[in-house]
């Protein structure tokens, strides 16, 4: 039976990264998982969590063998170093290049075909940005690593997805970034991968309008008058299941989500808080419109609890889980 190669990056190294790839390795599952990161990094964490861990190292230029899944205890490893050793806890802007080298691995580890897909532990955006690299987040970095001009963050749990039109993006700029083009632009890139990479043959978007009560008729803004109603027609007319733009703060109640596949919501803090109440350590964050699979965990670096044993794992569990259904249905390596 096939099953799939996955390239996980262990993110940040002082941070839960290390850790939560350690305790996953402790499960088996039906794919082969490769870790992009220092081996030597893995081992001190799997020691200071008490966890029994081989590292097989992993090639890929030697990756002709079909992929089989690995026994639990047990992680392949693709060998990026560190600039020093890494201490639980204490960030080393010195170690900024390794957190982007192992994402520039995965990439073309995925565009060339070695792995199915990639899954990403957290980083610290902070730290790389002090290190004098630009650098605004996972999604932003994918696409432009992939040539992608536009891709769409989208957080799902096992009830709930919600896709969002604007990103890392300060609060006082998003209205002027709310544009027809921008909208066309990415509710056609959510609804063709819930089509290509979800399965859904006829997807149902829900549109969140931008004022408190989308607008009350103008009288709390114009933008749904002005911007959204007619992108929404035009995208109607496209063939798209749209409904909207409706009040945020009455869109997520059952009635509403029960006949939808998504939430479409215009800035971050508008539909993410929701989900990440709803499902927090059980979210996957996939960032969709990629030529690759990639897949996150919904939560930070947590530095203080690196190197403790209370990191919970539960997120990127699921989004390993998550990737290894995207990868069945949509990777073109699939064999039938």
């Amino acid at each position: 039976m096939w099953v799939p190669r996955l390239a996980i990056t262990a993110g940040e190294p002082a941070g839960i990264g290390p850790d939560i790839v350690v305790r996953a390795a402790q499960r088996q599952w039906h794919a082969q998982l490769v870790a992009i990161a220092d081996p030597a990094l893995l081992m001190q964490r799997a020691r200071q969590l008490d966890l029994p861990l081989q590292l097989l190292p992993f090639d890929t230029g030697e990756a002709g063998a079909a992929p089989a899944p690995q026994r639990p205890g047990t992680l392949y490893c693709q060998r990026v170093a560190l600039a020093r050793p890494a201490v639980a806890g204490q960030l080393d802007a010195a170690n900024a290049p390794y957190v982007l080298a192992t994402l520039q691995r995965a990439v073309a580890g995925c565009t060339g075909g070695c792995y199915q897909g990639m899954v990403t532990a957290p980083v610290q955006k902070s730290i790389i940005n002090e290190a004098g690299i630009s650098f605004s987040g996972h999604t932003e970095f994918l696409a432009a690593a992939t040539a992608t001009p536009q891709v769409v963050m989208m957080l799902a749990t096992p009830t709930l997805r919600v896709a969002l039109a604007t990103t890392h993006l300060p609060l006082a700029r998003v209205p002027a970034a709310i544009t027809a083009p921008l909208l066309h632009d990415t509710l056609r890139i959510l609804h063709h991968d819930l089509r290509g990479k979800f399965a859904i043959a006829q997807p149902r978007i829900a549109v969140l309008g931008l004022n408190p009560h989308a607008g009350e008729g103008g009288h709390l803004g114009r933008e749904e008058i002005d911007v959204i109603i007619p992108a929404l027609s035009q995208l109607r007319a496209e063939g798209m299941h749209l409904l909207g733009p409706l009040p945020a703060d009455t869109a997520f109640n059952p009635r509403v989500l029960d006949a939808v596949d998504a939430v479409f919501a215009l800035y971050h803090d508008q539909g993410l808080p929701v989900l990440k109440y709803a499902g927090f350590g059980e979210a996957v964050n996939i960032t969709l419109g990629l030529p690759i699979i990639r897949t996150s965990v919904d939560h930070g670096t947590a530095l203080d609890l690196a190197g403790s044993g209370r990191a919970d794992a539960g997120s990127l569990e699921a989004a390993l889980r998550l990737a290894i259904e995207l990868a069945t249905v949509y990777s073109p390596a699939r064999e039938p």
